[in-house]
């Protein structure tokens, strides 16, 4: 599957909805982290929206539409190394309760 992922400034977060509660985009795996939880500096969420190259191209249409930044394959793809590196941490904890 592919994604996208949109920088949305903390007074704008709002937005976020306006992108998500679209049907199609809602159907899709939906992530969202605030910068500090990612290690990152700044008051920003990140929104990632991965499935349907149709959804994609819808979430990219309502995400211009209330005027949020989407990042380029490079940033992209470290913040997703990030949320993936976040998840895997999680998921070997929840392995470690249950062992």
């Amino acid at each position: 599957m592919t994604y996208i992922i949109f920088e949305v400034k903390k007074e704008e977060s709002g937005k976020i909805n306006t992108v998500v509660k679209d049907d199609l985009v809602s159907r899709q795996s939906i992530t969202t982290r605030d910068a500090s939880s990612l290690d990152i500096d700044g008051e920003a969420t990140y929104l990632k929206i991965e499935g349907s190259n149709d959804a994609l191209k819808k979430a990219k249409k309502l995400a211009k539409e209330e005027g949020l930044k989407k990042l380029s394959e490079k940033q992209a793809k470290d913040i997703n190394d990030k949320i993936k590196a976040q998840d895997d941490s999680a998921a070997s904890g929840m392995g470690m309760i249950f062992d």
